[in-house]
């Protein structure tokens, strides 16, 4: 497989980079970060509705690109390397996929067209977005009534809720199937914000005491299947892989500039060799991550659906361990100052803390591996 990017995607990479240093700076995080805000609203204008990234991988039946995994993963690695204050991921690869995936066409004309458009920022409800499988466990009661449906539960943590116009809610019905019930951010619920680690990406609960929706809300096909569910999934856990080797960059590149001015003993502390070494490191790993996200977007849709999600697992894995060092060594050598306020290795290393755990820690990423290839978890 080759994995160079076509003259397309590296036009888009160097422009989105472009763009990105210029609007994404560290003061313009600051700004979303010391004032509790949810988001970069001027960014993410910018992003929706200017640029037309959230476009990309929405097919052109529905307003969209009709790009691919590759273009969505260059967007969300350079999103990541400059810690974007925008509800990008939860909108692009959290819930256009699901609603692809399991909409009426209907509703994929709807919210899909209005997505593309950059009309609409929209997250997902799942009952536990720390799991592996987020769709295994429904939180939310859905029971018929005569104008519509009557929902009832509480969802504990649910990402860019409080930036959403619309968030989507799995329900259990009273037959047991799932159902998706889309939810403007005007509808009833009740939204309250959590005290989060990572500022840069809000996290807000969802109580539904016994919301009366009208059966429009209701926008899945059918029930919706396990299989329907994992296909979106492969896509969310793609985004994030992608943005956290782009945030693992985002660290490095900022520590690079750091020891390049840092003199001590009559010259700069990149000259030592024992940093050379850490840097020379850092650098291969991440390539060899980016070449394994890459790889499994550039299969996304090619390869066999089971093979496809153990390639994402594994690239989960690799981005998860890569960002955590990445901020940890942003820390190390950027010496005392690395641990204040007023330098930015912590944003880093409070985004790596939270991404880590979304859909799945390493441990479980790695069972569902070792599972395939063992058929017992590989546990003894």
């Amino acid at each position: 497989m080759i994995l160079e990017f076509t003259p397309d995607q590296q036009m888009i990479r160097e422009e989105a980079e472009r763009f990105l240093r210029e609007q994404s700076s560290s003061q313009a995080i600051r700004r979303v970060v010391d004032t509790g805000s949810t988001h970069d609203v001027e960014l993410w204008t910018s992003i929706s509705r200017d640029l037309g990234w959230c476009a990309m991988a929405i097919p052109e039946e529905f307003g969209g690109l009709g790009l691919g995994a590759t273009e969505v993963a260059i967007l969300m690695e350079l999103a990541g390397s400059r810690l974007a204050c925008v509800p990008f991921w939860s909108t692009v690869c959290l819930a256009a996929p699901l609603i692809e995936s399991a909409g009426s066409d209907e509703a994929k004309a709807t919210y899909l067209g209005a997505i593309a458009a950059g009309e609409m920022a929209v997250t997902v409800a799942y009952a536990d977005l720390s799991a592996a499988d987020p769709s295994a466990t429904v939180a939310v009661q859905a029971a018929r009534t005569p104008n519509g449906y009557r929902l009832d539960g509480t969802v504990g943590q649910v990402v860019d809720l409080a930036v959403a116009d619309m968030v989507i809610v799995p329900a259990r019905l009273e037959d047991g199937a799932t159902a998706l019930f889309a939810l403007p951010s005007s509808g009833g619920q009740v939204v309250t914000s959590l005290s989060v680690i990572d500022g840069t990406r809000p996290i807000a609960s969802l109580e539904l005491p016994g919301l009366e929706v009208a059966a429009e809300c209701r926008i899945d096909s059918g029930a919706v299947t396990g299989d329907q569910f994992a296909k979106a999934l492969r896509f969310a856990n793609l985004g994030l892989a992608a943005e956290q080797i782009g945030a693992a960059q985002g660290a490095f590149d900022m520590t690079l500039a750091y020891i390049s001015e840092r003199v001590q003993f009559g010259r700069t502390i990149a000259s030592f060799q024992a940093i050379k070494h850490r840097c020379a490191k850092l650098a291969v790993d991440i390539a060899e991550a980016r070449s394994l996200v890459f790889g499994a977007a550039a299969a996304m849709g090619q390869a066999d659906a089971g093979e496809s999600a153990l390639e994402i697992c594994g690239a989960r894995v690799v981005a998860s361990e890569l960002q955590f060092l990445a901020a940890e060594e942003a820390i190390q050598l950027h010496g005392g100052v690395g641990f204040t306020w007023e330098y930015d290795p912590h944003l880093y290393f409070k985004r790596a803390q939270a991404s880590a755990a979304l859909l799945g820690s390493c441990e479980a990423h790695m069972d569902k591996i070792a599972a395939a290839m063992f058929g017992d978890g590989g546990r003894p």
